[in-house]
Parts: C-alpha cells; structure tokens; sequence
C-alpha cells in the first residue's frame, strides 16, 4: 500500500473518532413535551454507543417513564405502556469511573446490583445524587452509575414528570405514575441546543436498579 494511501486512510479514521467524540444531541418527545439532551461520547462512549442503538433502532419508541421518585429521579426505557418488559440487548460495561457527576439534570444508566448489567433503562437525576457516583471497584455499590450525557432543554418536562402521583401498578409495588408518562419518540438530532441547565444540590441516598 502506498504511503499517501495509508495517510489518507488515517485521517479519514481520525476524522472518524473526532467525530464520534462530539457531543451527539438527542430528541426525546413525551406526553408531557420534549427533552433535549446531550450525550457525551468522549466520556461515555460505551453507554452513548449502546444508547443510540436502542435509538436508531426505535426500541424507546413507545416505552414509558415506569418508576418515578420526586426527590431522586425519574427511570424509563425499559417497559411499554402496559408496563410489559422489552426484549433488550446484552449488558454493557459499567463507565461510572468517567469522571461524570450524578447531577440534576444528567441521564445514567440504570442497572441491577451488578456493576456490568446495564442495558436499555436510563434515568434522569431530578437532584444531585451524590451517592449514585463511582467511589471504587469494590462492589455493586461503590461502582456507582455511568452518566453518560445531561439534559440541555426541557428541564421542566422533567420536573413535571418528577412531580407526577404515582402509585403501585403490577409488576411494580410502588413509584408508578397514575398517568402514562410516555416517551413518543426518542431521535438524533443534529443541531446542539446552547444552554445547559444550572443543577441544584440536593444529595440523596437511593439506589437506581433496573427493576
């Protein structure tokens, strides 16, 4: 292979990676108004892959916000309308060592005590969640969860999300809204919304499983 080939050939892959590392802005429309966010694929590249997947393939499309905690956070992605678990793919690394804070505003992923079992489910931190953040490789606890992206429009779709009565609904004992919060559609979008939301500190002690 000639050298100008192979040059070629490594810009064109670095272009590649510079381009996977941008932030990837995200249109996730509910009952309740839409949610910007934007993911951070230098930080997170392995849940923001597994994140788009489940995008692209239209597997949100029609899930609901099952479990929602007012003074913690609100979970979906995992169940549709009748609350009927989804198929999903298989679980990811757990990347909660990124560097990436549990913060108002931020989207993790959720999970079972194990460390490495993420799949679909994600949750949106309604307060600071200290107690969500890696602290060590110990066990199921101390790895915390992987945020992997934050919201920049539509903080009050969440917050009214957040607000919403919730009730026990089978397969669940508790935390489900009375009322379907449902995500419509989650999209790629290729414009990047400027403002991010200012977060507020209000640590809690919860953990976030994939129930």
């Amino acid at each position: 292979m000639k050298k100008h080939t192979i040059f070629l050939l490594a810009i064109g892959l670095m272009a590649s990676v510079l381009s996977f590392a941008a932030p990837v802005t995200i249109k996730m429309e509910t009952n309740r108004g839409d949610i910007i966010l934007e993911l951070d694929p230098a930080k997170a590249p392995i849940s923001v892959e597994n994140f788009l997947k489940y995008t692209k393939s239209g597997y949100y499309d029609g899930t609901v916000f099952h479990r929602v905690i007012s003074n913690f956070m609100i979970q979906g992605g995992g169940f549709d309308e009748d609350l009927v678990r989804k198929t999903t793919n298989e679980p990811i690394q757990n990347e909660a060592s990124n560097g990436l804070k549990n913060m108002r505003g931020t989207i993790a992923m959720a999970r079972l005590p194990d460390p490495h079992s993420a799949t679909a489910q994600f949750f949106i931190n309604v307060k600071d969640n200290p107690a969500l953040d890696y602290t060590g490789d110990q066990n199921g606890r101390t790895w915390g969860y992987a945020v992997f992206g934050k919201v920049v429009e539509g903080i009050e779709v969440v917050d009214e999300i957040r607000f919403t009565q919730t009730g026990p609904n089978p397969p669940f004992r508790s935390d489900v809204p009375i009322k379907t919060m449902m995500i419509k559609k989650v999209s790629v979008v290729s414009d990047t919304p400027e403002k991010a939301e200012a977060p507020a500190a209000a640590p809690v002690k919860s953990a976030v499983d994939s129930k």
